[in-house]
C-alpha cells in the first residue's frame, strides 16, 4: 500500500487525474457539488453570504441565492435550532459555526436534540445535519478561538465526528457527511485552509466515513493522528527515517466511528503505538485509541502505548507562549524515539 491510500475503499468514481487545490477550496467545491446534485442541501450561518470568515463559502450565494446560502443572526443557538428543525423536516442543512469554540453556545440543540431525535422518536425521523466547526490553534487567536474539542463530541451517542487533514479528504469527507442521514460534527483545522494538495477529478468521488488513511508506511512504530497533526507526524516520520526509524502514520479521518481494524492491524505489525493530537492530552480522544489497543493487543506490544497531546492550559495570545501549547515534529520524533528504547 502506498502513502495517501485509503485503508478502506473509496466509493463513487476513482478518476486517475487530479487537480491541485487548497483545503478550503476543496470543501467549497464539495458543498457546491452537493447543492447542485440535491436541492435539499443548503447552508446557513453568520456571514456565509459574504463568503464566510475563511472564504469557505465564497461565490456560493451568487450561484445558489440567499435562500440556500442563508445569512443568519449572530446566534449559534438559533443557527443550530433552525438547522435541526429543518433537517427533521426533510432538508439537509450545513450549519456553519464559524469557530469550534462558538459552537458551545449551541450544545443543547446539537447534543440533546439532534443526536437523540432518531432514538427518542423510534426511528421515525432522522437528522441529516452537518455542523462545520473550524478547530485548532491559529496564530494569535488566543484562548477563546483556538480549542480542539473533538473528544467532547465522540462521547455523545448519535453523533458522527469527522476531522479531515488533506484537501482531497476535505472534499470527499464533506460530500459523504452531507449525504449521511445522521448528524455529523465536521471539524476543519483553521491552520489547514491554505494547504494545497491533489484532489481527484470527477464530481462524485466520496471518502467513506469511518475509514482511516495510510499517510506514511512504516515498520517500527505506529503513529495514529488526525487533523492538523497529520502533517506534523509525517514530517517527524520523514526526519526519523534518517535515523533508521521507520514510523507508520495513520490518519484516522473519522473519529467516530473510528477505524479500529486499521489501527490494530498496524500496531500488530509494529508492536508500538504513539497517539498524537493537538487537543489537550487529558481526556483527549487519544486515550480511547490507546486503551483499545492496550486491551486488544497487550501481549503483542513491544513497549507501553504512549500519548502525546497539548498541555492542559488555555491557548495564550503571546506567540512565544502559544508555541508552548503546540506539539511539533520534534516532539513527535522524541516520543517515537522513547518507544524504541
Amino acid at each position: 500500500m502506498t502513502p495517501d491510500q485509503s485503508l478502506g475503499q473509496t466509493s463513487g468514481q476513482t478518476p486517475e487525474t487530479t487537480t491541485e487545490m487548497t483545503y478550503g477550496d476543496a470543501a467549497r467545491l464539495a458543498l457546491a457539488e452537493e447543492m447542485r446534485r440535491d436541492a435539499r442541501v443548503w447552508a446557513l450561518g453568520e456571514d456565509v453570504g459574504r463568503g464566510g470568515v475563511f472564504g469557505q463559502y465564497a461565490g456560493l450565494q451568487a450561484e445558489f441565492g440567499a435562500e440556500r446560502i442563508a445569512d443568519s443572526p449572530i446566534s449559534e443557538a438559533a443557527i443550530m435550532g433552525v438547522a435541526v428543525g429543518a433537517a427533521m423536516a426533510g432538508t439537509r442543512p450545513v450549519a456553519e459555526m464559524r469557530i469550534s469554540d462558538f459552537a458551545l453556545c449551541a450544545v443543547d440543540e446539537l447534543v440533546n436534540q439532534a443526536a437523540k431525535a432518531r432514538f427518542m422518536l423510534g426511528g421515525q425521523v432522522r437528522v441529516p445535519l452537518v455542523v462545520r466547526q473550524p478547530m485548532g490553534i491559529w496564530p494569535a487567536l488566543a484562548a477563546q478561538h483556538s480549542q480542539s474539542l473533538e473528544a467532547w463530541y465522540t462521547h455523545v451517542p448519535g453523533l458522527v465526528v469527522v476531522a479531515p487533514a488533506t484537501p482531497a479528504d476535505n472534499r470527499g469527507l464533506l460530500k459523504s457527511a452531507i449525504r449521511s442521514d445522521d448528524p455529523v460534527v465536521y471539524m476543519e483545522h483553521k491552520d489547514l485552509w491554505k494547504d494545497t494538495g491533489p484532489v481527484p477529478d470527477g464530481d462524485d468521488v466520496l471518502v467513506p466515513l469511518g475509514k482511516a488513511r495510510l499517510a506514511r508506511p512504516g515498520d517500527d512504530v505506529t503513529v495514529v493522528t488526525w487533523s492538523g497533526m497529520v502533517r506534523t507526524c509525517v514530517q517527524a516520520a520523514d526526519d526519523l527515517a534518517g535515523q533508521r526509524v521507520s514510523a507508520e502514520v495513520i490518519d484516522l479521518r473519522t473519529l467516530w466511528p473510528w477505524d479500529q481494524d486499521a489501527v490494530l492491524a498496524s500496531v500488530e505489525k509494529t508492536g508500538r503505538l504513539l497517539v498524537a493530537h493537538e487537543a489537550v492530552l487529558a481526556s483527549g480522544f487519544g486515550a480511547e485509541v490507546a486503551a483499545t489497543v492496550s486491551e486488544r493487543l497487550f501481549g503483542r506490544l513491544k513497549a507501553p502505548v504512549r500519548r502525546l497531546g497539548g498541555p492542559r492550559m488555555p491557548i495564550p495570545y503571546s506567540p512565544p507562549l502559544e508555541a508552548q501549547a503546540r506539539r511539533t515534529a520534534a516532539d513527535v520524533a522524541r516520543a517515537v524515539r522513547g518507544l524504541m528504547q
